[in-house]
């Protein structure tokens, strides 16, 4: 609960206060703007300068670029020397809070962003939520009037501006699950820090689970192309099994062929019914005879279905953290994710 607070507080205060003090200064005195900055960078672990000029570059239609100056080095220091203190008197609230949160809350940050602006700049006039975030839902009007203070937006509304009934934390409640967490796997290919932390947190995991298993001859992972982690992973984890990615997009797969050799590719909803795709193992077109399916948290059919009647003698579900099932491990609390382990067909 803690890490959640954390998480929200870095993820409000991004799109509040510390965006409103980007585009209009707090104070009459640069000293005094200057302290400001450094007192926000340090309790959201982001230093401001930094997020400045990301921010301004964003509203130019140009390319960030990493400018060195005095305020930054010294905001960088600041956060440094904060998790340096908390390391050191409090190493299990770093590690069980702190990141957890901040690393969530940057997740937030990011996705809040990327609904502001997908297809174009997007508006959401609610009155909570602009009541709650000082108006961040009159984003049109925003970029129109981006010198305007917050409380002047509601008079510029743009009545031909694009509206959403969702805030763009929940806008992909519009578009549904799968394409958030594709949009967050696209965030992940951008960054190797990121990749490496999600390898690694559900590489431990997944060993877990499979140290719990017969020896597997053949491994059916359904979906997982755009970022084949798993397949990745259970390739050094069990290197004489079998190992096919079903996945319902060709673009995906394609991208999955460029990071994995030695694995079978199916183009095709799971379970497989009609092949569209076959490549690198034409004897893999039934999918029937498997020892373990893992199934993603992106899954489109009946995920009880999985769970009430596992489609081989073992399969282990991609799932959120709190809904833990059979034989489970937790992937990672940042990621709120977990791997259930079922048996039986």
């Amino acid at each position: 609960m803690n890490a959640l607070v954390f998480a929200l507080a870095v993820w409000w205060t991004s799109n509040t206060i510390a965006h409103h003090a980007i585009h209009r200064p707090q104070f009459r005195r640069r000293s005094t703007n200057r302290l400001f900055a450094a007192i926000v960078s340090v309790l959201i672990g982001i230093p401001q300068a930094l997020w400045r000029d990301r921010h301004l570059a964003h509203h130019a239609g140009v390319a960030p670029r990493l400018r060195l100056s005095v305020d930054l080095l010294l905001q960088v220091a600041l956060v440094v020397a904060l998790w340096t203190m908390l390391v050191d008197r409090a190493p299990i609230f770093f590690a069980t809070v702190y990141v957890p949160g901040y690393l969530s809350g940057l997740v937030l940050c990011a996705v809040h962003g990327h609904y502001e602006h997908a297809g174009g700049t997007i508006s959401h006039y609610g009155r909570l939520y602009n009541l709650l975030l000082f108006n961040d839902g009159y984003h049109v009007e925003h970029h129109a009037n981006p010198g305007l203070p917050w409380s002047r937006l509601p008079e510029r509304r743009d009545a031909d501006a694009r509206a959403s009934a969702w805030p763009a934390p929940l806008r992909w409640l519009e578009g549904g699950v799968g394409d958030l967490l594709t949009a967050l796997e696209r965030l992940v290919l951008r960054s190797r820090v990121l990749q490496r932390f999600v390898l690694r947190t559900h590489e431990r995991a997944l060993r877990d689970l499979v140290a719990l298993l017969p020896p597997l001859r053949r491994i059916v992972i359904v979906g997982g192309g755009l970022f084949p982690r798993t397949a990745m992973i259970l390739r050094s984890l069990v290197p004489d099994a079998h190992i096919t990615i079903v996945d319902s997009n060709r673009a995906h797969l394609d991208r999955a062929r460029l990071r994995i050799s030695s694995v079978s590719f199916i183009h095709a909803h799971y379970p497989v019914s009609e092949v569209s795709e076959v490549s690198e193992a034409s004897e893999v077109s039934d999918t029937s005879d498997t020892d373990l399916v893992v199934i993603p948290l992106c899954f489109e059919g009946d995920r009880e279905a999985i769970y009430g009647h596992p489609p081989a003698p073992a399969v282990i579900v991609h799932d959120w953290i709190w809904r833990k099932r059979a034989v489970s491990r937790v992937v990672s609390v940042a990621l709120l994710k977990r791997v259930n382990l079922v048996t039986g067909v």
